[in-house]
């Protein structure tokens, strides 16, 4: 694995440099530097050193023992209990269960530690891990297991029933984590975790071959505009994910004129779901800096703040909406935020009113760190953070050492500096295509580089996007970014949430309309938010139609606003305004 820079690989930033990133990050990937990069086979950059596989990514930890790893509730794991788990559990599926190099799991669960036992289990195992969505319904998931079709269920009991009429219709066995402890049989084919012999804290894991070139995830994406596809990523891109994470944290720790490494082993706040590639990225950087993972049940503002002050937790990881609500708590509070040193968000856009928020009351003591990533790209492949992050809040940052950007016109030509087009990417944590998808591979990729459907811009070296396809409305002929807008809502204080979308005018095309949410007790009026917009944009960007919610807006699993669902009801406030 890349190791932490050391002092003549690299140097720490002096205050108030602007070009600091730009320039510690040319020293760190220069040839011989800890994250030198290079041209792979496959004609992408590539992590010239370190681990090739997740295997041997997570074998640099066993050594970690009685270290605190992660923290669910009342139950713990440290990183021997954790590991000697995982080889066992692997061992089980590999000699019992019979299972070969290959073969796909499921797991599909809530933010149980042990839903981290059974993804690495597979892993350890030679198999293809299937994170699936732990809130889909019985009919999601039959449709992803009739795609995917697994040799093993590793699930929770409350995803069983979900999956039990697709288990007994094809006699796929399950190991069933927190069952119901209500002494009935387990079932045939079904173990009960709680019920396998204990883990042997001396088993090493199954002996079997893993190549940087062989499958090691398919994740489906989220499905907000038809079935989900599954994106399959090999081992050598899941290894680009995990080390992207520590390249930007050694960048960070240079920039604020430290070296990497130094300080005690972060304390993270997970809030992402395991089967999102956010949490990937975030998980991948803890386990690697050997720091501790604490989780929550179910998203909870006040009880995130009760676990911040319990553990002493340093990082925070979620989508920009629960971050938001974070800080909201914490200035109920008199704050509690005193052990926090990083607050990641991603998964969704992040208002640039985020960062201004947490400087003007913490100042420059927590860092703030955003990013952009798909399930396309196994995680981020952008980053930006600390002063950079400052002095750019609309931004995504820079690409990663392994992360080639294109912003691509019409014809799938490089458009230069500050024109607006179409994200393209291209790297070692990109996917290989989707799985069993021929047709949606070819549409989604164009010469090695895969087209995201994000509009963006770059300056500098700096992504910004700035709309996706789909969502740009056209109005009169002007093109209006719908996050443009949203970001425009969120700056009024009044407003807690906000989506832009665009519905049919006959004359102009499309006219821009907007759904916000206001914060509790807050007085504002259509006309007041509107006037709001038109102070920093032009005249056409103004939402001409304003509904007021007084639910909590859509959102699918990782963040996202579901813009589908809110057609309708913009549509019958379009026709009554």
């Amino acid at each position: 694995m890349p190791h932490a820079a050391s002092p003549a690989s690299a140097s720490p930033a002096s205050a108030g440099d602007p070009d600091a990133t730009a320039r510690i990050a040319a020293e760190l990937t220069a040839p011989g530097a800890p994250f030198a990069v290079v041209r792979g086979e496959q004609g992408t950059l590539v992590y010239e050193g370190g681990p090739r596989t997740l295997r041997e990514f997570v074998e640099t930890t066993w050594a970690l023992g009685d270290r605190p790893f992660l923290i669910g509730g009342e139950r713990s794991y440290s990183y021997a209990e954790f590991f000697a788990a995982a080889s066992s559990l692997a061992r089980r599926l590999t000699g019992t269960y019979g299972l070969r190099p290959g073969d796909r799991a499921v797991v599909a669960m809530r933010n149980h530690p042990e839903w981290q036992i059974a993804f690495w289990a597979t892993q350890l195992a030679g198999l293809v891990s299937v994170p699936l969505n732990a809130w889909w319904t019985e009919d999601e998931f039959t449709y992803a297991l009739d795609d995917c079709a697994p040799r093993v269920l590793l699930v929770d009991g409350e995803r069983l029933p979900r999956v039990a009429a697709w288990r007994a219709r094809t006699g796929v066995r399950a190991v069933v984590f927190h069952a119901d402890d209500d002494g009935s049989p387990a079932g045939e084919g079904i173990e009960r975790y709680e019920d396998l012999p204990a883990p042997d804290p001396l088993a090493a894991p199954p002996e079997v071959e893993v190549r940087p070139e062989d499958d090691a995830t398919i994740i489906y994406t989220s499905g907000t505009t038809g079935r989900p596809k599954g994106a399959v990523a090999t081992q050598l891109a899941q290894i680009g994910a995990a080390v992207n994470p520590r390249f930007h944290a050694a960048v960070s720790a240079l920039g604020r004129g430290l070296f990497p490494g130094q300080g005690p082993a972060p304390v993270q706040l997970m809030t992402f779901p395991f089967f999102h590639v956010a949490a990937f990225t975030s998980f991948y950087a803890t386990m690697a800096a050997g720091g501790t993972v604490v989780l929550m049940r179910a998203w909870d503002a006040d009880e995130a703040l009760r676990l911040i002050g319990r553990h002493g937790v340093t990082h925070y990881a979620g989508v920009p909406a629960t971050a938001l609500q974070l800080l909201d708590a914490a200035e109920r509070a008199g704050d509690g935020l005193e052990s926090l040193r990083m607050l990641n968000t991603g998964g969704a856009a992040a208002p640039p009113d985020l960062v201004a928020r947490l400087t003007a009351r913490h100042g420059e003591r927590i860092e703030p760190r955003n990013g952009y990533g798909l399930t396309e790209t196994s995680g981020g492949v952008t980053a930006n953070f600390g002063a950079d992050y400052r002095r750019h809040p609309g931004s995504v940052g820079r690409p990663t050492p392994v992360t080639e950007v294109r912003i691509a016109g019409p014809a799938g030509e490089e458009l230069p500096d500050g024109e607006v087009g179409e994200l393209w990417l291209r790297g070692q944590s990109l996917i290989r295509g989707y799985w069993r998808n021929e047709a949606a591979t070819a549409a989604a990729f164009t010469d090695g580089w895969f087209r995201t459907g994000d509009l963006a811009v770059l300056r500098e070296g700096r992504v910004s996007v700035v709309d996706r396809i789909k969502d740009m409305v056209i109005r009169g002929g002007e093109n209006v970014y719908c996050v443009e807008v949203e970001a425009a809502l969120h700056g009024h204080p009044a407003v807690e949430d906000a989506a832009v979308l665009g519905v049919p005018h006959p004359v102009l095309g499309e006219e821009v309309a907007a759904v916000v949410r206001l914060r509790p007790g807050a007085g504002v009026t259509v006309e007041e938010l509107r006037a709001h917009v038109g102070r920093s944009l032009a005249a056409f960007k103004v939402p001409a139609h304003v509904l007021v919610s007084e639910e909590p807006l859509p959102r699918n699993a990782t963040g996202k606003i579901l813009k589908r669902e809110l057609r309708g009801p913009v549509g019958d406030h379009v026709a009554r305004d």
